[in-house]
Formats: C-alpha cells, structure tokens, sequence
C-alpha cells in the first residue's frame, strides 16, 4: 500500500492539486469537496476510487468530464488542460441517462452522429456493439422495456461506441441487484481487456473496488484527498472467495471505515446511540 498520489512520468490523466470549493448561497459557507488531489493514470490502466458518500468522488469525474472546473490546481488529459467535455472520454452513470424517448439503437448512435459520421456507418458500429453486449433482438426497444441491467449494458456501449481514450464510471452498477452488478463487472472487464481503454471507476463498494481495479485510490472524508493507494497484484478474473482477494479486502475495509465513522456523528461522538 502506498500513500503516493502518481505513479510515474508518462501519465494519460494527470490531475495535480486538483481542489474544488462550492458557494453555498443560502447558508453564505463554503463546502470544501475536493482538496490537494494529486493522481496519475497511465494509458490502458484501470483504477478504482473508493470512499465514503459525500467525499469527492463524483466532483472528480466531474472535472475530469469537463462538466465543471476545479478551483485550485489542475487536471490534465495528455498534458492539456481540460476545460470542457470532449469525445475523447466516455462517461457511464449510475443512473441510466438514456433518452427514453429513442430506442436502443438510437441511444447508442447519439454520440456518433455527434462525431458527423455516415447514418450508415453509425448503425454499422452500432450493431458491432449490440452483438458485443448480447442485445441482438432488442435494438428497437425504448429503456422503459428493458430491465436494469440491460439499460446499463446500453449506456456502457453507448460511451464505447464512440470510441473515447478514456471511460469515466461514476457507479455505473450501484442500481441493479447483485448477481446482475457480477455479470456486469465481468463483462467491463472484457471490454477493457479488449480495447485497451484506460478506466476511471468510481464506488464505495470495496469488493467491486478489488474486483476491478489494478489500483485501488482510497479517499478521505470531506474535503476528499487521497488516503492510500492499494496495487491490486492478482491476475483476472478474480476470486472473491480466494484467501488473497480477502486479504485486499480487509485491508482497503480498514482504510475506508475509519473515514465512513468520521461522516458519522450521533450526539456529537460516533456510535453514541441514545433512547429518546
């Protein structure tokens, strides 16, 4: 495990002293949601942040989506500065973020047309991605017809199809039940080992932190900084029953609890619980 915030000189994204400060108008404060993050991630490279609700993590991709600025440091993508949202990242949300109102082959054609592509070359593309996800015989269904888990399947091919440097996932599969978030899982993993596709990988869930990740960023509470970085040194597909995994486990566990109990406070003390 290593407190480090880089690791080595030829970084895709670069994010240094990377803070971000939000104006609370009615209550005239300041909330502090991101300060001094420093990171680097190499090209191809999948990494996972793990923290505690309301530490950060999804200021982070924002910033690094170009949908908002940090207001100290910097975040960079092969050495620019971003500044705005770009084809060159693919961002998959929690929620599904399909438009409703365009079947499945109409969502995933969105951001190609974007790019001026030919209609035809779009659903080209389109139904190489379909078949790669195992949609084949739904491609004229609106999201309200498919279940949790194949809306996500969309919305992940959708940001493939494009064809981005880099996939930005804010807990893309916090929303469907557990045995669907394993297919999931398994099935971005063979997606990133096929394209080579670098990964940012947002959760508060430490197994799926584990599962995916060859380095796991854990973050501290609010202001979110970078408590420790665990290099995940077991081979894919991974075993969460294996006696190593746990090992990886109990360890970023540890390192996440003790920021989850200082979100906590009853009676000014954590775990102070009290009959009314």
């Amino acid at each position: 495990m290593s407190a480090a915030g880089t690791s080595g000189s030829k970084a895709q994204i670069r994010c240094v002293g990377l803070g971000k400060t939000y104006r609370d108008i009615r209550r005239n404060t300041e909330v502090v949601a991101l300060q001094d993050f420093s990171l680097d991630v190499r090209q191809g490279e999948f990494v996972t942040i793990l923290g505690p609700s309301g530490c950060g993590k999804s200021t982070l991709l924002n910033i690094l989506a170009g949908f908002e600025e940090g207001t100290s440091g910097e975040a960079l993508l092969d050495g620019a500065v971003i500044g705005k949202p770009g084809p060159d990242r693919g961002v998959v949300f929690q929620e599904y973020a399909l438009f409703p109102w365009l079947t499945v082959m109409d969502n995933i054609m969105v951001g190609l047309k974007a790019k001026r592509l030919p209609r035809a070359e779009c659903a080209r593309i389109a139904q190489t991605y379909v078949a790669m996800a195992g949609l084949r015989g739904f491609e004229d269904k609106h999201p309200h017809e498919l279940s949790g888990g194949m809306r996500q399947r969309v919305s992940l091919i959708r940001a493939l199809a494009i064809d981005p440097k880099i996939l930005l996932m804010d807990e893309p599969f916090a929303a469907v039940d557990a045995q669907t978030r394993e297919v999931l899982q398994r099935e971005l993993l063979k997606a990133w080992q096929a394209t080579g596709k670098t990964v940012l990988f947002i959760t508060h869930n430490v197994e799926e932190a584990i599962f995916l990740g060859q380095r796991v960023v854990v973050m501290t509470s609010r202001p979110g900084r970078i408590k420790a970085i665990i290099e995940v040194k077991l081979p894919y597909m991974r075993d969460p029953t294996a006696e190593a995994f746990n090992d990886y486990r109990r360890a970023a566990t540890r390192s996440i609890e003790e920021e989850v109990s200082k979100t906590m406070s009853f009676e000014g003390q954590s775990g102070n619980w009290e009959k009314a």
